[in-house]
């Protein structure tokens, strides 16, 4: 979850009138304006290799590369969307009380701010009307895809929905691993595609059998995907920018990884389904960035669980139905590694506390690493104290490079391992 420590009761009540004649009504200030600039050199470092794939390193149909497009343009439309949208949703939110203190910036002045809470409601919106529309441009009436794009979009939002009862309620943490157990339904019941797998070469001698066939465990594996997901994403979190920032990063990378599947193979199914995978991650890519432009630190909105929830969410249905999910595990490395280090508070053998979070030094600014089990307490230990927004750009690197490290295992393992 978020650095940010939720509003009690005592600070959504209103302040007795002064005693004067006049009443003043005080209404609280703007939100800071969107970093643009960042998102500019961002947008600008991704596009380049990303259209370089899309139209000159590959040879990809005319057809499929027009839907890609025609997404990307909705996308964009989307992104704009999501910026105008959030300083709105800010306002309202904020006057229901929905709101927290940054707690990583306790004992200064921007520790005292109210910033707006669950902003990640806007982002699941947008997602949808996007996800929902582009139907119109690329699925007829009798496209074998249509059942299982829209229990996809069933079950993102349904995960939009409970995250969002998650950041008005504060259900507890355990409750939680339940919720993307429900969300997930809708796709495990209207998923048609085939429960096989294909078995490693190296152990292909001691199955017996080149494919196998894993039927109701096959969907189970799906179900349990879907919780490590959504849970992973939530639990690495409490920075300005890192819950956004990792969901761009291991984004990018899904793109890529799609872009490089379709090109490479003359499947025309295996082909739709990362065109699929794309569909659905370029939308969260760009309503991401727009958020991130308001969370990037100092941040002026938190992201809430919902938005946690539903970047999870996302992710492992694209993983799931573009049958990729054992490459989607190593893009989630450094979750993987937060979730390890995360378990034994996690499964009650060790205390844990509702905010594992670093401690914070007002006087130099700098985030120490507690003893908590968490990958950012790890990385403190390990290289000193470091500012929220150094440390950030750290993580993200880390995060980067695990995605780096997936593209260099497949390129050294194919032929080999599949």
């Amino acid at each position: 979850m978020a650095a940010r420590k939720r509003a009690s009761a005592a600070d959504t009540k209103p302040s007795p009138p002064p005693q004067t004649q006049e009443t003043t009504t005080q209404i609280d200030p703007p939100i800071a304006p969107p970093k643009k600039a960042l998102i500019f050199k961002f947008c600008l470092f991704f596009s380049i290799p990303y259209f370089y794939l899309l139209y000159q390193h590959y040879t990809i149909e005319q057809e499929l590369r027009r839907s890609i497009l025609i997404n990307a343009s909705l996308c964009v439309t989307g992104f704009f969307l999501t910026q105008r949208m959030i300083p709105v949703a800010s306002r309202y939110v904020l006057k229901r009380g929905l709101f927290g203190f940054d707690i990583n910036k306790k004992g200064t002045p921007q520790g005292t701010v109210k910033v707006p809470e669950s902003l990640g409601i806007v982002v699941g919106i947008v997602f949808l009307v996007l996800a929902i529309l582009f139907q119109y441009f690329n699925f007829t009436a009798d496209s074998n895809w249509l059942v299982e794009y829209n229990a996809a979009l069933a079950s993102i939002c349904f995960m939009i929905l409970l995250g969002f009862v998650d950041d008005v309620l504060d259900v507890p943490w355990r409750v939680k691993l339940l919720l993307p157990s429900i969300a997930a339904l809708p796709l495990l019941m209207a998923y048609a595609g085939h429960t096989t797998i294909i078995i490693p070469k190296p152990l292909i001698s001691y199955v017996g059998q080149e494919v196998l066939d894993l039927g109701w465990v096959y969907k189970l594996y799906m179900g349990l995907l879907a919780v490590f997901c959504t849970n992973s994403i939530n639990i690495h979190a409490g920075l300005n920018g890192l819950e956004v920032g990792q969901t761009v990063v291991i984004a990018s990378a899904i793109l890529i990884h799609n872009l490089m599947q379709i090109g490479a193979s003359s499947d025309p199914e295996y082909k739709q389904a990362h065109a699929f995978s794309i569909y659905l991650v370029q939308p969260l890519l760009a309503t991401s960035l727009a958020l991130l432009s308001y969370n990037w630190y100092p941040s002026s909105v938190f992201v809430g669980d919902t938005y946690t929830y539903f970047a999870g969410m996302t992710m492992a249905v694209v993983g799931i139905l573009g049958h990729y999910s054992e490459t989607l595990l190593i893009f989630f490395l450094p979750q993987v590694l937060n979730f390890l280090l995360s378990l034994p508070q996690l499964s009650g053998y060790v205390k844990c506390p509702r905010h594992r979070l670093p401690r914070f030094n007002p006087e130099t600014g700098l985030l120490t690493g507690t003893r908590d089990g968490t990958l950012i307490n790890f990385y403190l230990r390990m290289v000193g104290p470091k500012s929220e927004k150094t440390l950030c750009i750290h993580l993200l690197l880390v995060q980067a490079l695990g995605c780096c490290f997936c593209f260099l295992l497949r390129y050294l393992l194919a032929g080999w391992y599949k």
